[in-house]
């Protein structure tokens, strides 16, 4: 960096399309929350049966690693 540069100046983007101004998107945040809300419903119910199969894989997983 020169010393003709100066650190406060504005650089412009030099291109042919106008510049875009950003906006919230509302439609992928309500994809997102639908999506979260399936899986929330969807695993919610199976929660117990996952951690009953959690338990038992530790329970024989230690009576199996005793055995040996």
């Amino acid at each position: 960096m020169s010393e003709s540069e100066d650190s406060t100046t504005k650089k412009t983007l030099r291109t042919v399309t106008p510049y875009y101004r950003g906006r919230s998107d509302e439609e992928m945040n309500l994809i997102g929350i639908a999506y979260f809300l399936v899986l929330l419903v969807l695993l919610v119910p199976l929660l117990p049966f996952m951690i009953i199969v959690w338990v038992l894989n530790k329970v024989f997983g230690a009576i199996h690693q005793r055995a040996s």
